[in-house]
């Protein structure tokens, strides 16, 4: 069997030289097995031709968006979503700039913007256009949205120039592809939990206790687990952040309310703990507003429930691995490894959330992950790449499991 027997891709070539490229990237998808549909925009039909795609695709190649046949059955929709992985190569600035902007004027551009399938690029443009800033805001743009970019590579241009820009080789994109489609099934057959964002603790109906926890962390991770195969369920506070894709979503304020929906969704496989659950609540909340009187009032506060700890020791429903975060403004190793301990978690994932890592809120993230084998210290990087480094870890951990 080859590795990417099944699988469904659809191709888009944009107008640029390395186009041609593009006819090998064919040949070598096809050879792994792979069923190939092509896009043709308008540009990249000056660098190649339907006809040398449709040889080697072995199926029509689609260049019009506005065309009798296609759109009578919605074509540009079902071109999307029939395919299990979206590659785009070459990407011009051109095309990146119109998928950062949801510009939808042509077939490619419309089937990317329809399409529910992960994404991948391969970038391909004078070094020039690489490096211009409004090229660097749209690709920053699409990874945050969870597109993959493959390369540049560094090289000879067309142009006479060297530098980076120039569109990696077809092995390299197939490899890349390959890699994609089977990160997609690792994780089949699994559950996973995801807790995210904050809590809302009620002092009265206007006021409540809270944190600064945004749930782009969480969200991410519960993305991750989903394209990654793993029926996903994301238990959230409060969060602008939109649903990830594919993800069953549960909606709660309090810690009591997150608790009782974790119990209701627990897996067999993993859960992850990445919500920045509030320690305290009030004893009592106030059925009316608490109106100023020249004196602060005084809130009587309870411990909340310990979630992580409660999962961990869930005795015969507890899940085969349980996963931590500790928000730490100090100490911050230190105290991840004491609290690995005390809460009898399998894992914690330790990050610094003091003053000026702008980790609350922000893209980035530098965490140390915390087991029971030692410390890891992982570089800064978005919290969408350190959701994938996490998942990927844990794919692997529950396939050794089962091997032993």
């Amino acid at each position: 069997m080859k590795v990417m027997d099944g699988k469904r891709i659809l191709l888009i070539i944009s107008g640029g030289i390395a186009a041609y490229k593009s006819i090998e990237l064919i040949r070598r998808l096809g050879e792994h097995g792979a069923a190939v549909t092509c896009i043709l925009t308008r540009a990249g039909a000056e660098f190649v031709t339907p006809l040398s795609l449709q040889t080697l695709s072995g199926e029509r190649v689609h260049t019009e968006l506005f065309s009798l046949t296609d759109e009578h059955e919605i074509g540009h929709i079902e071109l999307s979503r029939a395919a299990d992985l979206v590659v785009v190569a070459p990407a011009t600035a051109n095309i990146l700039a119109q998928m950062a902007g949801g510009i939808a004027d042509d077939l490619a551009t419309t089937a990317l913007l329809a399409t529910d399938k992960p994404v991948m690029v391969a970038p391909a443009m004078n070094m020039r256009m690489w490096q211009h800033a409004a090229t660097k805001e749209n690709l920053a743009r699409l990874k945050a949205r969870g597109v993959r970019v493959i390369g540049p590579d560094e090289g000879d241009m067309a142009c006479g120039e060297f530098g980076p820009g120039r569109m990696s080789e077809p092995d390299h994109i197939a490899a890349a592809i390959a890699d994609q489609l089977m990160n997609g099934t690792r994780l089949s057959g699994r559950r996973a939990l995801v807790t995210s964002g904050p809590t809302y603790e009620a002092i009265d109906p206007v006021r409540f206790i809270a944190n600064r926890s945004s749930g782009k962390q969480g969200h991410a991770i519960a993305e991750a687990f989903a394209s990654m195969g793993a029926d996903t369920v994301l238990v959230t506070g409060p969060s602008a952040e939109a649903d990830p894709p594919g993800v069953a979503v549960v909606r709660i304020e309090s810690a009591a309310e997150m608790l009782e929906a974790c119990r209701a969704a627990l897996p067999r496989d993993v859960a992850v703990c990445a919500a920045a659950v509030a320690d305290w609540r009030p004893v009592a909340i106030q059925g009316q507003k608490i109106k100023r009187n020249g004196a602060p009032p005084a809130i009587a506060l309870v411990e909340n429930p310990d979630i992580l700890a409660r999962l961990a020791a869930a005795g015969n429903e507890r899940p085969e691995l349980v996963i931590g975060f500790a928000a730490e403004t100090e100490s911050v190793v230190e105290n991840a490894v004491a609290k690995r301990t005390a809460k009898g978690c399998d894992w914690i994932v330790a990050n610094h959330v003091g003053a000026g890592t702008a980790t609350f809120g922000g893209d980035h993230n530098q965490v140390h992950l915390v087991t029971a084998a030692g410390v890891e210290s992982w570089p800064l990087m978005s919290k969408r790449e350190v959701a994938a480094r996490l998942v990927a870890r844990v794919a692997a951990e529950l396939k050794a499991a089962g091997a032993r």
